[in-house]
């Protein structure tokens, strides 16, 4: 049962538009007329109450509406783009000693080694950035920086989930989810939480890091493709679906109507079937809706400028290069921004994959050079541009942007030329909806090895305690009883980095 302190029951829709989405809903709106049974009374009682469409009253004042959250899949290296550690440049080539034995993913315990990229001020912060992010070197006084983040694991998959979940095993809701979940949307012609995987693949886990676990269904991130021919699979039937008639699909909606009845009247207190049927409602509402969101071509040429994106883009090649890589980063954030002017809660952008060998990600252990260089520029463009996109449109200010990754990478070389992982300490970085700017939260080491102060580290647990702070949710409150235990995106752990918050 759903006990949530977050959760009241939402007027159920008028019966006009449900019999408007019959009509036009190309099919899936007559699912729709479902959820009549809850206002027939013979969906479980409380089956409807995780069913929320507008923020609820909030413990304090909310200084943010929606989250931006940037995933750089395969752990992107703090030491070559935000955290300047001239120690590295003073020893390179050294051999590097941390004094402690270190156990490592691959045991890529080599030379000290310096960054191939010059780090300069940025910004009034004087803000050291590494010239693969420099176009972030713009913004820079917007953007508040975490050095002394630290992981549990150096294993892709857990800590790619304890970023994404606030967990490091499968079986718990995105944070996206949660978010959803506790202030549902401000459009219900749109999803409140989106997924952008990167165009070349799913990250470790897949689907589980946006997945609803066991938060009720409607509130896992519903999937778009940027730049595919069909970017929301399923949406509308098949062009070759000559089969699909309106007289047999009618018929076949009214069979599916009275079996949810029948479904629904024997399983007194189980959800799912009103979170499979909201599901079939909003995919009838994004036929009109998603369309105009999603098309780019709507918008002029200095927009395609800012992010970086050629309007003649076809296709990407294979390999890695910066102009292909900022075409597909800045039609993800372009479309973040679309969708959340209109009202879309939660976006998740992905850069890179698990695809395997070669690599298409940030896990740079043979070729730091190869991989980090056309990744990291074409991700700082598109990134520099959304914040200075909602900033003049006045959507920044109620807008939180979290750049993250699972862990870092070493100091030392592997190989000569690739960096090892480092779950010690890596680092994020947040802007927007009531983040203090042109700052920076922790260090790390001389070394970028661990941090500077061990006994203090900052966490995942911290840094999402912090975004619902900000959006007005207080962490500790925010809990979905699950198997005897009243479970929350934090865990037992989280305390809100107050040093950062405007």
């Amino acid at each position: 049962m759903n006990t949530s302190l977050w959760h009241q029951p939402r007027a159920a829709a008028s019966q006009s538009r449900r019999e408007f989405l019959w009509r036009s809903g190309g099919g899936l709106g007559g699912i729709a007329l479902a959820t009549l049974l809850g206002e027939q009374g013979l969906l479980a009682a409380g089956a409807g109450s995780a069913r929320p469409s507008s923020a609820h009253p909030a413990p304090f004042r909310p200084r943010a509406k929606r989250v931006v959250q940037l995933f750089m899949a395969g752990a992107a290296s703090h030491v070559d783009m935000w955290d300047h550690k001239p120690l590295l440049e003073k020893r390179n080539g050294e051999k590097w000693d941390a004094g402690e034995k270190v156990e490592l993913f691959q045991d890529g315990l080599g030379a000290t080694f310096a960054s191939p990229w010059k780090f300069r001020p940025y910004g009034q912060c004087g803000k050291m950035l590494s010239d693969i992010v420099a176009p972030l070197g713009e913004v820079a006084d917007e953007l508040a920086f975490i050095h002394n983040l630290v992981g549990k694991t150096g294993v892709h998959s857990q800590a790619t989930l304890l970023q994404a979940t606030g967990f490091n095993t499968p079986g718990f809701p995105g944070m996206g989810s949660w978010i959803s979940y506790a202030l549902g949307t401000e459009n219900e012609n749109l999803p409140a939480f989106v997924v952008m995987p990167d165009n070349r693949g799913f990250p470790s886990n897949g689907a589980k890091n946006w997945d609803a676990a066991f938060l009720p269904g409607q509130h896992q991130g519903t999937l778009v493709r940027v730049g595919a021919a069909d970017p929301i699979e399923d949406l509308f039937p098949p062009a070759k679906s000559g089969f699909i008639r309106p007289a047999s699909e009618t018929a076949s909606l009214e069979v599916l109507e009275k079996l949810n009845r029948v479904h629904a009247a024997e399983r007194a207190g189980d959800s799912r079937l009103e979170a499979r049927i909201r599901s079939y409602e909003l995919a009838a509402r994004m036929q009109l809706a998603a369309p105009e969101a999603l098309d780019l071509s709507r918008e002029p040429d200095w927009v395609f400028n800012l992010y970086g994106i050629d309007r003649t883009t076809k296709q990407w090649p294979a390999e890695i290069n910066v102009p292909e890589e900022t075409d597909i980063m800045g039609r993800k954030c372009l479309t973040a921004r679309r969708l959340l002017e209109r009202g879309v809660r939660f976006v998740q952008i992905w850069s890179g994959n698990d695809n395997g060998f070669p690599r298409r990600n940030w896990d740079s252990h043979e070729d730091i050079a190869r991989d980090h260089g056309p990744l990291s520029l074409g991700m700082a463009k598109p990134v520099a541009a959304l914040i200075k996109d909602l900033k003049q449109r006045g959507l920044l200010d109620d807008t939180i942007i979290l750049w993250t990754t699972e862990f870092g990478r070493m100091p030392c070389a592997q190989g000569g030329k690739g960096r090892d992982h480092n779950p010690f300490v890596f680092t994020n970085w947040l802007c927007g909806g009531g983040i203090r700017g042109g700052i920076t939260h922790g260090e790390s080491d001389e070394w970028g090895y661990k941090p500077l102060d061990r006994a203090n580290p900052t966490q995942v647990y911290d840094v999402h305690a912090t975004i619902l702070k900000l959006l007005g949710v207080e962490h500790t409150k925010l809990t979905f009883r699950h198997n005897g235990v009243d479970r929350r995106l934090t865990d037992v752990h989280g305390e809100v980095i107050n040093s950062i918050i405007a």
